[in-house]
């Protein structure tokens, strides 16, 4: 069975940062691009960031120059730097991965939890 479990996400005043993580555990064969996702209140999931392997990234337009996305591939761990937020970054941060079990299975897709991200002064 796999998890993802974050962390990190809080209340914070405009302008301020936080950063969010998020661990694979599990029987995990290969894991392969990591990244998060955020969901408003009445709006759909929407993705944030993406990173691969081997550490390429893809962003949103809306948090291009204020987030981060990294990770740490022998820990299983991806990681959010968000800078400058703003209130409408408010929203539900979900980590997501897509990962193998063993070998020959298929490329499957695993969801956290949630963490809530809160800006307002």
């Amino acid at each position: 069975q796999v998890q993802l479990v974050e962390s990190g996400g809080g209340l914070v005043q405009p302008g301020g940062s936080l950063r969010l993580s998020c661990a694979a555990s599990g029987s995990i064969f290969t894991l392969y691009a990591m990244g998060w996702y955020r969901q408003a209140p009445g709006e759909e999931r929407e993705l944030v960031a993406t990173i691969t392997t081997f550490g390429a990234t893809n962003y949103a337009e809306a948090v291009k120059g204020r987030f981060t996305i990294s990770r740490d591939n022998p820990k299983n761990t991806v990681y959010l730097q968000m800078n400058s937020l703003k209130p409408e970054d408010t929203a539900v941060y979900y980590c997501n991965a897509k990962l193998k079990l063993e070998p020959m299975s298929p490329l499957n897709t695993y969801w956290g939890q949630g963490t809530q991200v809160t800006v307002s002064s």
